[in-house]
């Protein structure tokens, strides 16, 4: 199925801001594996959530002894139907507290869980998610994909520690990168390629190939280029890469415009090369910062991001006058 397929449903989503997507119970538990040790007395919050219907909900939930959870927090965006996927039909929001088992069933009980209503509609940008974000140590959600640099600003605003789902293509987001440039937000260690699968409403438009209904009517879609985002640190994102492939002139061109060979698949990154190079995008699902520094981004629509000076003052990765992908620009740190 050609890429351009596959992603069709997430462009209609982002241009019509229906990218109410469910993250599936398994892809969380791979992802969340890596960050055990932070949980315990901590708050958790998921502010982009169907509660009762969220696979976040109900991982921290079933797991809220083991990970030693103080208190878990859920909100969702205009939905009092705690039975349904957010129809986005009610003015007034809920959100579910969940303080850990109390009746020794060892399993969330709807009679322990506190249901509170909201003032607004549950949106995150509301005074009342605010306030709640605020009593969160940690805050574990899928934002809506078309407001992620809003919601990433957000979170660093309120000094939060965060794993949220988004789009590789927000690396390009100039506040986004510029975070991954300082060290303070990275990918996480559970995707490096491949589609996901999430829920989405009943009125959901299908319009492509990858979509299926459950036998139980729930719609389902897949989509490219999904990636976890945190700020928790993990063992894996210190180990170097394995680089073997020798630097040529004839295989490595130089940019048009930057003083930077290009480098077309992460894994052909030179071992011998010293210079500026520029990368995918995806380079950052293998990123070490002890191995590599990162110099800027250079990209079609992106200006002033590349951290060294254009030759002919024009911005996006030129070779032999046409534009490519979006490069990252790195520089060797050390012996690989």
């Amino acid at each position: 199925m050609a890429v351009k397929e596959k992603n069709r449903n997430l462009h209609e989503a982002r241009s019509s801001k229906k990218d109410e997507f469910y993250t599936q119970l398994s892809d969380i538990e791979k992802e969340l594996k890596h960050y055990k040790q932070h949980f315990r007395g901590k708050v958790v919050y998921c502010n982009c959530d169907d509660p009762h219907v969220s696979h976040f909900f109900h991982y921290f939930s079933y797991n809220f002894k083991s990970l030693g959870l103080k208190k878990l927090i859920t909100t969702c965006y205009k939905n009092q139907d705690m039975e349904l996927f957010s129809r986005n039909d009610s003015e007034q929001a809920i959100y579910l507290e969940y303080n850990g088992d109390k009746n020794g069933k060892n399993v969330p009980d709807p009679k322990e869980i506190g249901i509170k209503y909201l003032k607004g509609d549950g949106d995150f940008r509301n005074e009342e998610s605010i306030e709640l974000l605020k009593q969160a140590d940690i805050v574990v959600t899928n934002p809506p994909f078309s407001l992620f640099r809003e919601y990433v600003a957000q979170l660093v605003a309120h000094d939060k520690k965060f794993v949220i789902i988004g789009n590789v293509n927000a690396i390009t987001y100039k506040e986004v990168f510029q975070l991954i440039k300082d060290d303070k937000l990275w990918l996480g260690p559970s995707i490096h390629s491949g589609d996901r699968e999430f829920g989405v409403p009943d009125d959901y438009p299908l319009n492509a190939a990858s979509f299926r209904v459950d036998d139980a009517g729930k719609k389902y879609i897949r989509v490219k280029g999904v990636r976890w985002f945190t700020n928790f640190d993990f063992k894996e994102r210190h180990e170097d890469m394995i680089l073997y492939k020798p630097y040529s002139t004839e295989e490595y061109l130089k940019f048009d415009n930057y003083d930077a060979i290009n480098v077309d698949k992460t894994k052909d990154i030179p071992v011998d090369y010293d210079g500026f190079m520029g990368v995918p995008i995806t380079f950052l699902d293998k990123y070490n910062p002890e191995q590599f520094e990162i110099i800027g981004l250079i990209a079609g629509n992106i200006r002033g991001l590349a951290g060294i000076p254009s030759k002919i003052n024009k911005d996006g990765p030129y070779i032999n006058g046409k534009l490519k992908y979006g490069r990252i620009l790195i520089k060797r740190k050390k012996e690989s």
